[in-house]
């Protein structure tokens, strides 16, 4: 893994001043919002005017050095520590801006490449990542295993200086406008486990042989893709780690997306949605003639969600003081995907469920209380709720690995 050379711990008053610099350039060139409507995460990207706007703000933010802070500079980033990046990060929340459209290549693809990477590899990949110049996309799911990513079916045949792939992969988010994907694939069909015989390809997807085929939303959007690999060929020195070794890569790149490992590059992944928002909405809301705000039993649900909200952002911050997490060095941060996600989900239903009759009412409805966005924002939640290993799985996950629970 390289290594940012050490640096002097910064001063808070250092911290302080980074904050509001942060804070009054995002003031400044925070973009208008456009005339069309922008998706609630990296996933719904579906339009390509939406790309084109969202893909043109990562490139703006990451020119003012507020992405790839932590990564070194001879790979596009700033070499700084980390606690700068995530003070942009937050005074992005802050601000409410949009979201990086890069997010796969940004937190995940990026990172790893970072850690098991040759030098070749990543400087060949990872600026383009963070300026937002080529787009990536995740090809672990397939039709037929659902969470079971070790039952992966696509094959990766050796052939020369290429490998020839044959298979299909789905849920590939921002597919039809990625250039890579970080792929599994079995080259070893006879390794004698489901978890041998796989290799991690950071695979071209823009060749002869590959097929993109959108998949629309309960929402009506797109974003979601199904990809078939199709005597697609790809360089051999797409390979990332050893052959045949492709899920303990995986398995790294797992912890990246659900923010058990640090060093990814920054900016914000989806929309945020705030308890603040939800109590402006009770306010505007009635029940049986008066604001719902007044109800004592709304009042009770908002201020559970605040405490919800406190101890998530708390945690986050208890997660990086290792005097507080010796006995489980990883337990809050493997957590953190499970009880955001559900987090999520729950607060934008209680936010539909304030409307009352009109919860019915979508988007494009002229009755449609704050434009029928707080419906799509339930019915999107449920994607993060799936994406990374479903609830499920996270909490198996937690159980076994973390609290040494026996499998049921």
């Amino acid at each position: 893994m390289t290594e940012v050379p050490p640096a002097e711990t910064p001063s808070p008053e250092e911290f302080a001043t980074f904050r509001q610099e942060v804070r009054t350039w995002l003031q400044r060139n925070a973009p208008t919002p456009p005339a069309f409507q922008l998706p609630d995460s990296f996933m719904e990207v579906g339009k390509p005017e939406q790309f084109a706007f969202l893909q043109a703000w990562q490139r703006k933010v990451y020119e003012a050095g507020y992405l790839g802070m932590a990564w070194p500079t001879e790979y596009g980033g700033r070499g700084r520590p980390q606690a700068y990046q995530r003070i942009v990060d937050s005074e992005m929340a802050r601000a409410n801006v949009p979201f990086m459209v890069n997010v796969i290549g940004l937190m995940w693809a990026g990172p790893v490449i970072m850690q098991l990477g040759t030098e070749t590899q990543k400087r060949r990949y990872l600026p383009k990542i963070l300026s937002g110049e080529e787009i990536w996309c995740q090809g672990f799911s397939e039709p037929e295993h659902g969470s079971d990513l070790a039952a992966a079916t696509t094959t990766a045949v050796r052939d020369g200086d290429e490998y020839v792939l044959n298979g299909t992969k789905i849920w590939t988010s921002l597919g039809t406008e990625a250039k890579h994907m970080i792929l599994l694939a079995r080259t070893d069909p006879n390794a004698g486990s489901k978890y041998k015989g796989l290799t991690f390809f950071l695979a071209p997807v823009d060749v002869e042989g590959v097929e993109k085929r959108p998949i629309q939303k309960m929402t009506g959007e797109y974003g979601f893709n199904e990809t078939r690999f199709d005597n697609a060929r790809i360089p051999a020195d797409c390979v990332l780690g050893q052959v045949g070794e492709g899920w303990s890569v995986a398995v790294t790149t797992l912890m990246f997306e659900r923010g058990a490992s640090e060093g990814q590059a920054g900016g914000l992944a989806m929309v945020p949605l705030r308890v603040s928002d939800v109590v402006e909405l009770a306010r505007q809301c009635r029940l049986d003639g008066v604001p719902a705000i007044e109800d004592p039993q709304v009042r009770d649900r908002l201020v559970g969600f605040a405490i919800e909200e406190r101890a998530h952002a708390l945690n986050m911050a208890r997660a990086r003081n290792q005097a507080l997490t010796r006995d489980r060095p990883f337990a809050i941060m493997m957590m953190n995907k499970l009880t955001f996600s559900e987090f999520r989900r729950r607060l934008s239903a209680f936010a539909v469920s304030l409307e009352g009759a009109n919860a019915g009412r979508y988007m494009g409805d002229p009755h449609a209380i704050e434009g029928g966005e707080w419906q799509r924002h339930y019915m999107n939640a449920f994607s993060a709720t799936i994406g990374g290993g479903t609830s499920e799985i996270q909490r198996n996950i937690i159980g076994e690995r973390l609290l040494g629970l026996a499998k049921g």
